[in-house]
């Protein structure tokens, strides 16, 4: 057998693609759109190496041409949980057996697929049933998993080499050990990189892996795990299911080999996920490993001296990049009342500019929500802004869904710090902005603090490092990832690890060593050399 202590390849950024008219990238993804668009796809759930039809055909349906059919899923039952469980347990002892280094090259070749063969496929997946637009799609189907697979293979073997002092006549070492049990995923449909990471960051550490994939994002999903394959995931070691979310929960929370929950969605969800695993502590092996991020009411503050380009800017993008459906988007804002004249004016102008319609159009910023749910409970809260006599759309406020789920890019003005959709989480294309007293700067920084249950991100923006330091203090913990002068989007694995707490989650932060520790059990490896053979300390001599 091979041995070695090995280093592997430095992590560097994936290079996003620009997709500018003519470039080869731009007809290489179009051509991908295209052929998919035109086809009818068949997807299957992943149970054991094996690929599980059931004949239960739901529809892939994209988001902004809902008649259009580009395809259909599997459906799944409650034996194919039971099933998908006992493959992952079934799988976990020759997976943990593998060697580290092993797993670093399947995992590094995923990383290699998607960044050359696959890569216009899995942001064509992500664009036709996500409704991303193009730079949308690069920067998270393609650019961030490459870095999730990078920087942890990374990560793993940093971890692996971090080892206890030991003194003269031992050795200590610690081994590193995966999780006893099998571990589940649930991701979300906004992120297919997020998808992607969970169930392979688990892998990763040698754990096996039952993954539940949002039934939105089941297209790219099947890209995933078509990559995970090629690349080496042995047959076990990630299976993927399309089932009911509570007869699932039921049976996954319910299994006294559950060891660890990897989840991103809503903060309901996770609340209900972490009482019913309480309510079963008691049957459980070991006590589970829970990493959640959730959701988020995303602030961006300016104070007085902030540079009003900048601010409106950050407001554009930060709130209606991918219509708002990142639980990093901006969803409220705090503008001083000497700045926002010319911060609602330069808004006004970025925003009226903001085109919307089908991702295939290149030109369009904007594009349509996910599904008919956030369509009509979006359109329920413009709605309820247009007849409240302390709120007022300034701009947007239109949708239409007789085709796909469009809902306009809406700007909401209100008088109340404390108006519905400035404390509610929308998942879309609404912001809203309250406008403060310029003198008052420090007790906005308390009402930001305060009006949200969320702490996922922020941004504040000002040129007075008085100001700054103030800010930065008062929302410590307002926010799990804090931007000065930038939006409050758009984290880079290995130099932003992203997450939140209070009700945004357990802030295990993705993109970074702090997340993969949690999918290890240490276990201290003491050697003693030349082992005392008497019980007797020196303290016991008589003088």
């Amino acid at each position: 057998m091979i041995r070695g202590f090995y280093e592997v390849p430095i992590a560097i950024n994936e290079p996003v693609l620009g997709y500018g008219a003519g470039s080869p990238e731009r007809e290489g993804l179009q051509a991908a759109y295209d052929k998919m668009w035109g086809e009818q796809i068949e997807i299957p759930m992943v149970i054991g190496g094996k690929q599980i039809t059931t004949g239960n055909l739901q529809r892939v349906m994209p988001p902004h041409d809902h008649q259009h059919n580009v395809g259909s899923y599997h459906f799944g039952e409650a034996k194919h949980v039971h099933e998908a469980i006992e493959a992952a347990l079934s799988a976990k002892a020759d997976w943990e057996a593998l060697s580290w280094e092993n797993k670093a090259a399947i995992f590094l070749k995923a990383a290699d697929l998607i960044a050359g063969p696959y890569r216009y496929k899995i942001n064509a997946a992500t664009m036709i049933t996500q409704g991303k637009n193009a730079m949308q799609a690069e920067i998270d189907a393609a650019c961030e998993m490459i870095d999730f697979l990078r920087f942890n293979v990374q990560y793993m073997s940093e971890i692996y080499a971090e080892q206890p002092d030991s003194a003269d006549g031992l050795w200590n070492r610690v081994d590193y050990r995966p999780l006893e049990g099998f571990t589940f995923a649930i991701t979300p449909f906004n992120f297919t990189a997020i998808a992607g990471n969970l169930p392979s960051c688990m892998a990763m550490m040698g754990n096996t892996v039952v993954w539940k994939p949002s039934l939105n994002q089941i297209y790219s999903a099947k890209v995933l795990m078509d990559v995970f394959t090629e690349a080496g995931v042995p047959p076990g070691v990630i299976n993927m299911i399309f089932t009911d979310p509570a007869e699932t929960a039921d049976i996954v929370f319910g299994h006294k080999d559950f060891s660890g929950l990897h989840y991103t969605g809503s903060t309901e969800v996770f609340k209900h996920i972490w009482k019913n695993i309480g309510n079963n502590i008691n049957q459980y092996r070991t006590y589970p490993r829970i990493v959640g991020e959730t959701g988020g009411k995303d602030f961006i503050v300016a104070h007085k001296s902030a540079i009003p380009q900048q601010v409106a800017t950050a407001m554009t993008r930060g709130a209606f990049e991918y219509q708002g459906q990142k639980c990093s988007a901006a969803s409220r804002a705090y503008i001083p009342s000497s700045l926002w004249p010319e911060v609602k004016e330069i808004l006004l102008q970025q925003v009226g500019e903001l085109k919307m319609g089908t991702p295939r159009d290149f030109g369009n910023f904007v594009n349509a929500v996910i599904h008919e749910r956030s369509f009509d409970k979006l359109a329920k809260y413009i709605d309820q802004a247009k007849a409240d006599a302390e709120a007022e759309i300034i701009i947007g406020g239109g949708y239409d869904k007789s085709v796909g789920y469009f809902i306009e890019p809406t700007v909401i003005v209100t008088t109340n710090p404390k108006y519905t959709t400035m404390e509610t989480e929308l998942f879309g294309p609404v912001l809203t902005v309250y406008v403060y007293e310029a003198a008052q700067y420090e007790e906005t920084l308390e009402l930001v603090d305060n009006t949200s249950e969320y702490a996922l991100t922020g941004a504040l923006f000002s040129q007075d490092r008085y100001a700054l330091q103030a800010g930065i203090e008062k929302l410590r913990n307002a926010a799990g990832n804090f931007y000065i002068n930038d939006k409050p989007t758009g984290a880079v694995v290995g130099q932003q690890p992203f997450g939140g707490a209070r009700a945004s989650g357990t802030n295990d932060k993705a993109g970074s060593a702090q997340n993969l520790y949690r999918w290890v059990s240490p276990r201290l490896i003491k050697e003693t050399f030349n082992p005392p053979v008497d019980y007797k300390y020196p303290f016991l001599e008589e003088e």
